[in-house]
């Protein structure tokens, strides 16, 4: 089976993806008879499309749906816009209306336009998949999706943003904000511009993602009350060591006896017993909450660049199962 794709985005994510897709050649052949060539790039800097330039992401989309390929594959990696998702949302519209499959590890298109995005894809006989928006390449929506039948999400809680939980370990040991902050840009962990992170929109945004996705929700990020982290933070940092306990940068979500679903992050004192509370600087965790199995956690001790395409990699592999068993 061959797949053509297009990467609509090629920051760090996308050209760590084109590397995996060439270290995992030999393997995606033998495993799972899956040959794949990236035939166009779209960036803001300019568009390629069957080795030549083209105009925009929406002809490099059309270039790939007019591919003969078994799979045609869009895969949107541009950078998220927490005001109303786009122009990710009307990238991976257009492409879901061309019939090509399309993977994303932007938070923006699930966190604002879930519901329409499943529904037109479900309508066009492709796949919408987007493992990598939240924990990096730890399985959160494949677990459920995939080993969870008739399983009810009722809430969820979790640290999901690496930077504030490294800048919190950080003030722990004694250093201050900005100190922290930097050393996190330094070390690659956080973007020269961080403000996403540590005012919570981050957060704030994989909320919305997995209320959604997990829970049916219709909410965007603008609808999770936000609280991000600051300087002003550090005596309450150092008090909650003191007694122990450890200050975290938390996101929930919950469902009302009425049915509606309110969600927030915050920062939460949490006793160093508590999975959330015991966690690592560069650790995340998601605990949900079900019906059928009480309580479920996922656990990531690091995450990097390589997990986080990983993720696009497995979504890619569980298309080429798709279409191979629907055959």
């Amino acid at each position: 089976m061959r797949a053509d794709i297009a990467l609509i985005g090629y920051g760090h994510v996308a050209r760590r993806f084109e590397r995996m897709l060439d270290e995992q050649r030999e393997a995606l052949a033998q495993d799972h008879g899956l040959s794949c060539d990236l035939v166009a790039t779209a960036t803001r800097h300019g568009c390629v499309a069957g080795g030549e330039p083209c105009a925009d992401a929406f002809e490099a989309i059309r270039y790939v749906a007019g591919s003969p390929a078994d799979l045609r594959v869009v895969i949107e990696l541009t950078t998220l816009n927490v005001i109303d998702g786009e122009p990710a949302i009307s990238h991976i519209r257009s492409a879901i209306d061309a019939g090509c499959h399309v993977i994303t590890a932007n938070k923006g298109p699930v966190a604002f336009a879930y519901q329409s995005l499943r529904d037109a894809a479900e309508k066009a006989g492709v796949s919408f998949l987007f493992e990598g928006t939240v924990m990096d390449g730890v399985p959160v929506f494949s677990l459920v999706r995939e080993t969870m039948p008739g399983v009810r999400i009722a809430g969820f809680e979790g640290v999901i943003n690496t930077t504030t939980n490294h800048i919190l370990a950080s003030m722990e040991r004694g250093l201050g904000f900005d100190e922290a902050l930097a050393q996190m840009q330094a070390d690659g962990i956080a973007e020269s511009d961080a403000s996403l992170d540590v005012d919570g929109w981050d957060a704030a945004a994989k909320t919305a993602v997995l209320a959604n996705a997990l829970m049916d929700a219709r909410m965007t990020p603008l609808d999770v009350e936000r609280t991000g982290i600051s300087e002003a933070d550090r005596k309450a940092v150092h008090d909650a060591r003191e007694r122990g306990n450890h200050m975290k940068l938390v996101a929930s979500a919950r469902r009302a006896m009425g049915g509606g679903i309110s969600a927030r992050v915050a920062l939460r004192e949490l006793p160093a017993t508590h999975l959330l509370g015991g966690l690592d600087g560069g650790a995340n965790a998601l605990i949900l909450q079900t019906d059928l199995l009480d309580r479920v956690a996922v656990c990531e001790l690091s995450g990097d660049l390589t997990q986080t395409a990983y993720a696009v990699f497995a979504d890619l592999v569980t298309i080429s199962r798709r279409v191979r068993k629907s055959r």
